[in-house]
Parts: structure tokens; sequence; C-alpha cells
């Protein structure tokens, strides 16, 4: 996971209840070799509730997707690491956003990557 730490994006690709595949864009950081994301529009996102409910999903980066399974963090101080994180790759390119993406809505959504492997 530790090759996304230079990635400023990722590509989430969600499967909708009909089967269908969707992406989604989204910042990802990485902690002690750990990749998390988090929905910047807290839990009202489409992706991010449809992540929740199908575990299927699968991350697309420099071309290639690997399917993963993305778990909701809800120890306090790892989240606070995870927006640290996100302050210090994120903080002085897009102060902005980064500032959405670090309240309470979005780190709320706080999921590590997991489970990675190649897409057949």
């Amino acid at each position: 996971m530790t090759t996304y730490m230079d990635r400023a994006e990722i590509v989430l690709w969600v499967r909708h209840a009909d089967g269908r595949w969707s992406p989604r864009t989204v910042w990802v950081v990485v902690l002690n070799g750990e990749a998390y994301v988090r929905s910047a529009f807290g839990r009202r996102s489409a992706w991010y509730r449809r992540v929740l409910r199908h575990v299927d999903t699968e991350v697309e980066v420099a071309g290639v997707r690997l399917s993963v399974t993305l778990r909701p963090v809800d120890d306090p101080e790892l989240v606070q690491r995870v927006s640290g994180a996100y302050r210090a790759k994120y903080g002085l390119s897009w102060p902005g956003p980064m500032e959405s993406m670090n309240g309470p809505e979005a780190a709320a959504t706080t999921m590590r990557l997991t489970n990675v492997g190649q897409v057949s």
C-alpha cells in the first residue's frame, strides 16, 4: 500500500445493487504502511453508503485495478492520526478541501483499505 503515498488520488470502483460498477475519485493517505480513505461529504455520500452495503470494491492506481475491502475505523485516536496524515499531504496545496476532509462528518467515514488483491 505504500505505493499510494505519492498519489494525490485513487479511483474506487464501487458496486451497485444491480451489479454495475461506478468509479469515484478519492484522496488517499498512508499511515504506518496502511492506506485510508474518507468521504468528503460524510455519510450522505452515495459511494460511501454503497461500500457499507456491498463489500466488493476495487481500487485503481496507475491503471491497475485491485480488489479491496474497506473497513470503517472506529478508533478515535487512529482517526485523529489519519486526519494528521491528510493535513500533511494535502494541507499546503488544497487547504480548503483538506479542512472539509478533516471535518467531523468526513472524519466519521474514515476507512482502511484491506485484503488487497489483483483483479483477474
